[in-house]
């Protein structure tokens, strides 16, 4: 039997490697291991059957474990598209230049490697690219530059995305690069629940998007058993272990409610509204108002512009069910309106609204519409006095409380009204029905050491209205109890009205009106009360 010329076999092995990134992997790419130095890439089956997905699906997002070899991977498949096809440019997009010059250099060994009849010729090569004679290019990029997203990409690699930050401002950019039939593979751990990557993992797994989702769990490895597994809950600790090893969304992130409890309300207790109401149809309604029962409206107010949102929540007062909320861009005073329609409709609900800032201008329709249960907290303020309290800037002052329609949240209040919201959602005494306000608890995360909004694409104004709901509700219902303990006392003392009495106390302008004398002898201090009008 006559030899095949080498020339012959060699088109034929060119052809074989052209058509299967498979077989010109196994054969040709070579790697570099952290014990065993350089040594040919032989794939497991499980990465086999990711590349037959990158073929057969043009978007691939890949929920991987720890050092599974998907970087390396990537970057060999790129290496077979740029040598086989002409003109194909490959971004790569990392948390950080230097995790995405990695890849370059792994695609830089590999190809370094390769026989010289299949090598390309390479006409510019550096740590952030590497461009062939045949016009195809890798670049390596970040989250923060735009540089080398201009070019439509063939192949687009985000690797770590669930750790990008900015990652739902950053695919609204990456997007047109690939808009043309360029194909995307996005790797990544988990981090947290909530993110663009989580959320487009999910939306994948329901058939929401046009991402393949491929999820690969530590078994698949052949090299790992179970005292491997055991080892890292040892490592890294098992909460770390279970999002590093086991791909588990609930085990990571810095969610301010644990995700387990979130999960825990999105089946127990979230339904659709049996009615949806409001000019804009976003008031959503689970119960309508039992005449006996009281109810509390907490309001978070919205700019009204096409970025912020006002919301309301109504619970009934004494069993915490949510049954109305409402959430949606309207002008302060339509607001203010719709808080007064929907505070008397629940049997005159105690209502609460945010006073910072914009939330002024509905509180004054609310008081320009005479509602009668409005919440008034307490501030203080700084007032020239000839007393002897303290000396600021030569001159005397002494401090008085004022009260004021609303409720403030700042510095000192916002941790306080988010801790009790965690202590009930720990406890699950508050009964959630809302699947949007379920939606924003799932991105209202610790950041920078601040619970707020996963990022600009999130809110959290049904959040902080709950928070404030919460709140007022803790300790507005226990200091109605002391004032009508108070008012009960008062009352058989002085024999006055008990609607008047211990308001016309505090306005009395006494030397320290803070403090009411009841009885012959009993003096209660007032100063720490928020009084409902």
């Amino acid at each position: 039997m006559a030899t095949k010329p080498l020339k012959e076999i060699i088109a034929e092995e060119y052809q074989k490697c052209a058509k299967d990134p498979i077989h010109f992997i196994k054969k040709y790419c070579k790697i570099v291991h952290q014990e065993r130095g350089l040594i040919p890439f032989i794939l497991y089956d499980f990465q086999e059957n990711i590349l037959a997905s990158y073929l057969k699906h043009g978007r691939n997002i890949i929920l991987k474990n720890r050092q599974m070899g998907l970087s390396t991977l990537c970057g060999a498949y790129a290496l077979w598209l740029m040598t086989f096809h002409e003109n194909k440019y490959v971004l790569v997009i990392a948390t950080k230049q230097d995790v995405a010059k990695n890849i370059i250099k792994k695609v830089r060994i590999m190809w370094q490697r390769l026989p010289v009849w299949m090598r390309l010729k390479c006409v510019e090569d550096n740590k952030l690219a590497q461009s062939y004679e045949n016009g195809s290019t890798i670049y390596a990029g970040t989250s923060a530059s735009d540089s080398g997203r201009s070019e439509a990409a063939a192949l687009l690699i985000v690797d770590e995305a669930a750790f990008i930050d900015g990652m739902d401002e950053l695919w609204g950019s990456l997007q047109p690069i690939v808009s043309t039939g360029g194909d995307i593979i996005v790797l990544s751990t988990p981090n947290g629940v909530g993110n663009w990557y989580h959320q487009t993992f999910i939306n994948a797994e329901e058939g929401k998007n046009k991402f393949y989702p491929i999820t690969l769990h530590w078994t698949l490895h052949p090299e790992r058993d179970q005292v491997w597994r055991d080892a890292q809950d040892v490592e890294l600790g098992t909460r770390l272990a279970k999002q590093e090893c086991d791909g588990s969304f609930l085990a990571s992130g810095d969610n301010v409610i644990p995700p387990e409890v979130i999960e825990y309300y999105n089946q127990t207790f979230i339904e659709e509204p049996i009615q949806k109401a409001g000019v804009d149809n976003n008031v959503w309604i689970w119960e309508h108002p039992n005449f006996n029962r009281s109810y509390l409206l907490t309001a978070d107010v919205g700019r009204g512009d096409a970025d912020d949102f006002s919301a309301f929540h109504v619970f009934d007062l004494e069993t915490l069910t949510q049954v109305a909320e409402y959430q949606g861009k309207m002008q302060t005073g339509d607001f203010g309106n719709l808080i007064v329609e929907f505070g008397t409709k629940y049997n005159d609900a105690l209502v609460v609204i945010e006073n910072n800032g914009i939330g002024w201008a509905v509180i004054q329709r609310v008081l320009d519409r005479a509602y009668r249960n409005l919440f008034y907290s307490e501030q203080k303020i700084n007032v020239v006095d000839e007393s002897k309290m303290h000396r600021i800037n030569n001159k005397l002052h002494r401090l008085e409380k004022k009260s004021v329609p609303g409720f403030m949240t700042n510095m000192s209040t916002r941790p306080a009204i988010i801790s009790k919201m965690v202590e009930y959602f720990t406890d699950k005494s508050a009964i959630i029905k809302s699947k949007r306000l379920l939606n924003e608890l799932w991105t209202f995360i610790y950041k920078d050491g601040k619970p707020q909004a996963a990022s600009k694409m999130y809110h959290d104004d049904l959040v902080m209205a709950l928070a404030i709901l919460l709140w007022v509700r803790d300790t507005a219902l226990r200091l109605q109890g002391i004032r009508r303990d108070l008012t009960k006392k008062a009352l058989d003392s002085i024999k006055v009205d008990r609607t008047t009495a211990v308001y016309q106390h505090i306005q009395s302008g006494e030397q320290n009106p803070w403090v009411m004398k009841v009885g012959d002898s009993e003096e209660i201090d007032l100063s720490q009360f928020v009084w409902i009008k």
